[in-house]
This record gives structure tokens, C-alpha cells and sequence, in this order.
């Protein structure tokens, strides 16, 4: 059972390297398709609002990465 958790972690740091990092992209899809299309009455504005939020949480997790 041992090798098996070890298996599966390896394969999810393979993909996820910061947790953080991971769970704001989430969070970020999950505005972009539950809420904003609720909110946001102009379809054009829903790409720019998907890129800026991905953009600050990469810009968040750079900013906390770089701090020593």
C-alpha cells in the first residue's frame, strides 16, 4: 500500500507542482463558467475577465515564489 501512495504522488507532482498555484486556476475556471456568465451581461467581456484572473493569480504565485 505503501508503493502505491508513493506511485501516486510522484504522478501528481509530475503535474502539480504548486498546490496553490493549482487550486487558483480551479477556482478561476469555476468563476469563469458558474458565475460570470451570470454577472457579466456582454459576452465580450468574458475572456478579458478569464485573463486578468489567471493572469493576478499567476502574477500572486510568481510575487510569493520570488520572496526568499
Amino acid at each position: 500500500m505503501k508503493a502505491i501512495t508513493t506511485a501516486l504522488r510522484e504522478v501528481w507532482g509530475l503535474f502539480v507542482e504548486d498546490a496553490s498555484f493549482t487550486v487558483g486556476i480551479l477556482a478561476c475556471l469555476a468563476l469563469a463558467v458558474f458565475i460570470v456568465p451570470r454577472v457579466v451581461t456582454r459576452e465580450h467581456w468574458r475572456g478579458p475577465l478569464l485573463f486578468g484572473s489567471l493572469a493576478l493569480v499567476l502574477f500572486e504565485n510568481v510575487r510569493r515564489s520570488a520572496r526568499p
